[in-house]
């Protein structure tokens, strides 16, 4: 699979995929510098805030990750607030991360 996420696309993820090992994440994690993985009952997802100088701009961002997501066919959850935007990865199917959240969040990057 190519190095670069951007250049990857999501693949259709089963109930029985396997969840990401830590190593597989560390290895990840540097693609998407900006990211966090946080732990939330038990699920690991990736987290990444982005600030805007107005509302507008907030959800013209949204509005394009949303797009993203149906292009992708993979949906974060997605926190709109004047002036910021969080985005949340995970795979719902799986519990977890999958390579496809470090797709979606590489890709969610690139549309600043």
């Amino acid at each position: 699979m190519e190095n670069d996420l951007t250049k990857n696309r999501c693949e259709a993820c089963r109930i029985d995929a396997p969840v990401l090992t830590d190593k597989e994440i560390e290895q990840l994690l540097p693609q998407i510098p900006s990211w966090i993985v946080s732990e939330q009952d038990g699920i690991k997802k990736l987290i990444c805030s982005y600030a805007f100088l107005n509302y507008e701009d907030s959800v013209k961002f949204t509005n394009e990750v949303a797009n993203l997501a149906e292009q992708e066919d993979h949906h974060p959850e997605i926190i709109l607030e004047w002036g910021k935007v969080t985005v949340v990865w995970w795979s719902h199917k799986i519990m977890g991360l999958h390579k496809n959240d470090f797709i979606c969040a590489a890709k969610t990057d690139s549309i600043l």
